[in-house]
């Protein structure tokens, strides 16, 4: 097919935004990309697709989520509100991942999965836990992402709070998906652990042993400082040195939060290359405080953006990104906007190269997959490529979205669903919440186990 009366921003080396040009799909891949009327003269038996003035675009990646919280919208907490991180943790989120079974596991990602698409995220980095559905949960959200036409990398959350024998399970779940899924075209796997603070040294010991060498990790780190108190309780040392001493800063290690970390810890990630995810709204919400963006940006880290299981609306948490850290430093210089692109595109590809190598997912380029977004955005000052990270945070929304495609699919188009029924699946989801939340009150309320 070919993409014609649209205007490509491609996202590449130099960030080329270029008018009059056309993209020529074949199959799963970006064959060319050149001047519209150069490519309708040579392929007229294409099928064209008049985008009508559209942005043409690499697709939205989330470098760190939870579908599994969907249930947790307007659930109402017993008792009075947390009153900081760890309440937050032990009161809801681990009442919560409880709660689920395998309907409410695929419910959950499936509406997350909906959110992605209409919102033009392409690729997703999911983090699951359900301690009482651990075998074959990553299957279940595998088949949701099948079915939506999505990309994802997967893992199952290893912790020590629910018990050895479910951390053993959890350890099991991880090597067997990503085996599973190691030649698949849009899924992968990786191996989860939910925080130093929730893990043994027997623990970190056995995922360390149990992951290939050649595998990472996705763990929390150092969100709040509960978890640099307990590590440095339970080992004399802080988080970032304890993970390093089980050797699992590895390459494809993704270290998420990283709120509260000390210099000696940054050059650690620093010198291992380790991808950090920055979760600006969720850290808002959590009160856990706010990330050394630019000091992390500064020493050439690999900042990611993700965003913590809140809505897959992407250009949200760039904005989030922003104007978080000028408020914090009361510094209106802070996280530059250009800064803000770098981690939301460039170390979002660079991401997601590690697991899916060669496939070129984050730029429009001639070979690479097609995973792209259409964008009705209309600027009334110029945009070019110097100034798109401000266009982007001021002026593009995530309704603003209406069509995706991943692999040369269409999952959206014309703002219509074609791989999802949302209605069905929200009905479907509203038909599980009252076992779910029924399941968590007895839970939280102490009487479960």
């Amino acid at each position: 097919m070919l993409l014609t009366n649209g205007h490509v921003i491609t996202y590449d080396e130099n960030n080329h935004i270029l008018h009059d040009h056309a993209v020529r799909i074949v199959g799963d891949m970006i064959s060319e990309i050149a001047p519209q009327r150069e490519l309708i003269d040579r392929y007229p038996q294409d099928e064209q697709i008049d985008v009508r003035g559209q942005w043409i675009m690499p697709g939205n990646i989330c470098a760190h989520t939870h579908f599994y919280g969907a249930y947790a919208r307007g659930m109402g907490i017993p008792g009075p509100a947390p009153k900081d991180f760890p309440e937050i943790l032990t009161r809801l989120w681990w009442n919560l991942d409880k709660a689920l079974d395998r309907d409410s596991v695929r419910a959950s990602a499936l509406v997350c999965l909906v959110d992605a698409v209409k919102h033009g995220t392409t690729t997703l980095f999911d983090h699951h836990a359900s301690p009482n559905f651990i075998d074959s949960s990553l299957d279940v959200i595998a088949e949701a992402v099948n079915q939506a036409g999505l990309r994802a990398v997967l893992c199952y959350e290893v912790t020590d709070r629910d018990g050895l024998e479910k951390a053993e399970a959890g350890i099991q779940e991880n090597v067997r998906f990503m085996r599973s899924v190691r030649d698949n075209a849009r899924l992968r796997g990786t191996f989860g652990l939910h925080a130093s603070l929730s893990l043994s040294e027997r623990t970190l010991s056995a995922c360390a042993d149990a992951n290939p060498l050649d595998e990472g990790f996705h763990v929390h780190v150092a969100e709040h400082e509960a978890d640099e108190i307990d590590s440095l309780e339970k080992s004399g040392m802080r988080v970032v040195h304890r993970l390093d001493k089980f050797g699992l800063l590895r390459r494809k290690t993704i270290a998420a939060h990283c709120v509260h970390i000390d210099d000696d810890e940054r050059d650690i990630l620093a010198g291992k290359d380790i991808r950090v995810t920055h979760q600006p709204r969720s850290n808002m919400n959590n009160a856990v405080g706010a990330m050394a963006f630019d000091d992390f940006m500064a020493r050439n880290m690999n900042v990611c953006l993700g965003n913590d299981g809140f809505s897959n609306a992407m250009w949200e948490e760039w904005k989030a990104a922003y104007f978080l850290h000028k408020v914090v430093n009361r510094d209106p210089r802070r996280a530059n906007g250009g800064d803000i692109f770098n981690a939301a595109v460039k170390n979002n590809a660079r991401l997601v190269e590690q697991f899916f190598a060669g496939a070129g997912i984050g730029t429009l380029a001639v070979g690479n997959r097609a995973d792209l977004i259409l964008v009705d955005y209309h600027p009334f000052t110029p945009l070019e490529s110097g100034n798109l990270p401000w266009h982007i945070i001021f002026g593009f929304e995530p309704s603003m979205v209406t069509a995706t495609m991943v692999d040369g699919r269409w999952l959206m188009r014309d703002r219509e669903l074609l791989t999802l029924d949302e209605r069905a699946i929200a009905e479907e989801a509203l038909a599980l919440a009252p076992e779910v939340w029924a399941r968590y009150q007895v839970y939280a309320q102490g009487s479960g186990e």
